[in-house]
């Protein structure tokens, strides 16, 4: 008998970036796209307006006593905050009122995405142009930034939007490659060394933590071989991913985190223009997850309630049009399930 999942009511959502600059269409959109129960609006991300709108950027925005700034490389720590920091500020700040005003008595799941721990780690860089990831001592500190900026981010979203219920995202696509050693070095030349899966967990644990007691958290990953059972531990409530990437070595994991109450978030609509005719199908769209219930043993009834259907994976590379109908198909294939589970 598996457990009750957090996300009951969340048939769909989308993963985080929109197509565009425009703070108040991208809220439009999410709020929109998910309206009356059809799945779980969220705060968008615009990485089209340039650095600081990216997910890197906006996360270091979000850091607490740590900044950064852009280099030809990419994201660096500063000294003090510039014009770079100060900038994802204050466009988090614009998408914040965006949203704000389109969930006005708004009440149900709210979705906020950062950049989780290992994935800044591996991007942001030290003074000397090598990765954070390299300094045990500098990962530590990375983490406890992030979290106490994500406790602060985090009220505020829930004071601006009282009625609703904050959902913590944390996005992990290099998560694997950390665990692995895969994270090239400045040079290219060699990789970093995989860093302790017991670290990694405690590190994720720490952060996610930032929700609250009893807040509900998710970790994104776009990236193949998501580690399910290290993400269960950590105390993930959501696991999200593209469903393309799945392999059957990792059915059990997935049938263990479902008995185990861990909602699904699987990523079946393509993210860009190129296979717009796919959305056609909404029941097509999600035959592939039927096939695995199947497969897994797994009562057809508890589909809809241990799934939400996203799009595979952020929607930036989309046409706006394109996102529009990405999004609303989603929902339309979280409706097929629930009324078609076999």
């Amino acid at each position: 008998m598996s457990e009750k999942s957090k996300f009951s009511g969340c048939p769909a959502t989308g993963i985080g970036s929109m197509p565009g600059g425009d703070a108040r269409e991208a809220a439009k959109t999410v709020t929109g796209s998910f309206a009356d129960g059809q799945g779980m609006p969220y705060l968008a991300e615009l990485p089209a307006r340039g650095p600081g709108a990216d997910m890197i950027g906006r996360s270091v925005g979000l850091l607490v006593e740590m900044y950064g700034h852009v280099e030809p490389s990419g994201w660096r720590i500063s000294d003090r905050p510039g014009r770079d920091t100060r900038r994802a500020r204050s466009w988090l700040g614009e998408d914040l009122d965006a949203l704000e005003e389109f969930t006005q008595g708004y009440e149900g799941l709210l979705k906020v995405q950062a950049v989780g721990p290992w994935t800044l780690a591996a991007a942001l860089e030290l003074r000397g142009g090598e990765a954070m990831l390299a300094d045990p001592g500098a990962c530590r500190d990375l983490a406890g930034s992030l979290a106490e900026g994500l406790r602060a981010h985090l009220a505020e979203v829930r004071r601006r939007m009282p009625g609703a219920e904050i959902v913590l995202q944390l996005d992990e696509p290099s998560l694997t490659a950390v665990l692995l050693g895969r994270i090239r070095s400045a040079s290219g030349y060699r990789t970093y060394r995989a860093v302790d899966r017991q670290v990694v967990e405690a590190t994720l644990r720490d952060v996610l933590a930032a929700a609250g007691e009893d807040g509900t958290t998710l970790v994104h990953s776009c990236a193949p071989e998501v580690p399910f059972a290290l993400l269960r531990r950590a105390g993930a409530d959501g696991i999200s991913l593209d469903f393309s990437l799945l392999t059957e070595r990792e059915e059990e994991a997935i049938g263990e985190a479902v008995e185990g109450g861990t909602q699904l978030f699987l990523g079946v609509v393509p993210s860009t223009d190129a296979a717009s005719e796919g959305l056609s199908d909404p029941g097509g769209s999600v035959m592939g997850v039927r096939t695995l219930w199947s497969r897994l043993g797994l009562h057809p009834g508890t589909l809809a309630e241990s799934v939400t259907i996203t799009p595979s994976c952020g929607l930036a590379g989309a046409s706006p049009a394109y996102a529009r109908a990405a999004l609303a198909h989603s929902a339309r294939a979280a409706r097929s399930l629930a009324d078609n589970p076999e």
